[in-house]
């Protein structure tokens, strides 16, 4: 099946819905279907966000409570769980990277994704965007709205109008005609200040706006703005989707529904730090931070971080801390019977990346920290992984099984490498 990618590039755009309102009805469930302000109260302060129960009643975010009060009188004033808010967030912006590691976040609640490289694999930006609204959905709990188009605006005009809860995708060669009849202000930089002087000269629509000549525009905004607003009016944007530097590296495994014991999680918790260890050494990086992502039957997901004092990048020390963390998270899990809960997922990411070029050794100090890369057996870990390494870039990814924890079953590994592993690992 041929797809988008083979010809145009594939930009979406990825918008949480009401973000902070829809995180607080997630979390309290008799908030759901009812209309609520997060921030402010009716005496005062300012609403920060309103669920679209609120906004259906002309209530939105910057306004003051005692007008929302006002506009709504059965509306719920709610304080806000701003830790949970970039917990959720997080967690949707890991689902997105499980599709394309092109992703850029541009807030904490959105972000565009370059799928072009992706469509082979799941198929058009039509069914990645399905894709992508379910599983936030159902890992998540929470709804969002996606926009795709070939270019970054038109993404992002496309998800404003798929809200709520909706997709929209604008196929090549239909831009202009979805273009000219939506309202001008939902241009990105179009504030409501500009909004006002397009529409004194007539300028409504976005086909208004495609149909004015450039200078003129640019005599009424000013050059810069005159000018790109013409251009994207057209849907003239040469912007692709940045990610900047790499900000961390991950890598995911599903496993059906699965009863944990201790060595299902370690062998897949080795299997992906071997592929996320030995994409950062690659690359001459360490981290500092690790994650893991354990998702619960059925389709809850959990995250735990821990920050180390040392960047690490070997396998063996990935694959202890994300057990240490898993587990933990397996442990905070509330159970009303001694039942071992169910997980159908595993994830494994390290962030905070520093350049790790070599490993300089330690002094021999007490209390000896194996996970810190210069002590003895981080070093013994470090030159295991190098060797490993160098053979699979000679002979294949294939050649070597990496499995601590029976290296001597390890296909062709060298004797000398498995007694360095029996006796320093």
């Amino acid at each position: 099946m041929a797809h988008a990618a083979a010809h145009h590039p594939a930009v979406l755009h990825a918008d949480l819905d009401a973000f902070y309102a829809s995180v607080e009805q997630l979390l309290d469930p008799a908030l759901r279907g009812r209309p609520i302000a997060v921030g402010g109260n009716e005496r005062g302060g300012v609403v920060l966000a309103a669920s679209y129960e609120a906004k259906a009643h002309g209530v939105h975010g910057g306004m003051a409570g005692w007008r929302a009060r006002q506009l709504c009188p059965s509306i719920t004033f709610v304080r806000g769980h701003f830790g949970e808010y970039q917990r959720l967030a997080d967690a949707v912006m890991a689902v997105l990277a499980d599709i394309t590691p092109a992703v850029e976040r541009i807030s904490i609640d959105e972000a565009f994704l370059d799928i072009t490289g992706a469509t082979h694999l799941f198929g058009t930006p039509r069914e990645i965007g399905r894709r992508i609204r379910a599983q936030v959905r159902h890992e998540v709990g929470l709804p969002i709205s996606i926009g795709g188009a070939r270019t970054k605006h038109l993404a992002k005009i496309a998800s404003q109008v798929a809200k709520p809860d909706g997709l929209v995708v604008v196929e090549p060669g239909t831009e202009q005609t979805f273009l000219d009849p939506l309202p001008v202000g939902l241009m990105w930089g179009v504030g409501p200040v500009t909004e006002r002087a397009l529409t004194s000269e007539g300028i409504r629509t976005i086909g208004d706006l495609a149909r004015a000549r450039p200078k003129d525009v640019e005599r009424l905004l000013g050059h810069a703005t005159g000018a790109k607003l013409s251009a994207l009016s057209h849907d003239e944007d040469p912007r692709r989707v940045s990610t900047g530097r790499v900000r961390s590296v991950g890598a995911q495994s599903a496993m059906g529904r699965n009863t944990p014991t201790s060595q299902s999680v370690r062998s897949v918790l080795n299997h992906l730090a071997d592929r996320v260890a030995g994409r950062m050494r690659a690359k001459h990086r360490a981290g500092r931070t690790v994650t893991v992502r354990v998702r619960f039957v059925p389709m809850r997901s959990v995250t735990r971080s821990l920050t180390l004092d040392a960047p690490i990048a070997t396998t063996l020390t990935l694959t202890e801390v994300a057990e240490q963390l898993v587990w933990q998270a397996i442990s905070d899990q509330e159970r009303p019977s001694e039942a071992m809960p169910e997980i159908s997922l595993l994830a494994i990411s390290v962030s905070n990346l520093v350049p790790q070029h070599v490993i300089q050794l330690e002094l021999p100090l007490p209390p000896a920290d194996p996970r810190r890369p210069g002590s003895a057996t981080g070093v013994a870990r470090w030159a295991l992984d190098q060797s490993v390494d160098a053979i699979r870039a000679k002979f294949g990814t294939d050649v070597v099984d990496y499995l601590p924890a029976a290296l001597g079953r390890r296909r062709g590994v060298p004797e000398e490498f498995r007694e360095l592993a029996e006796h320093e690992l």
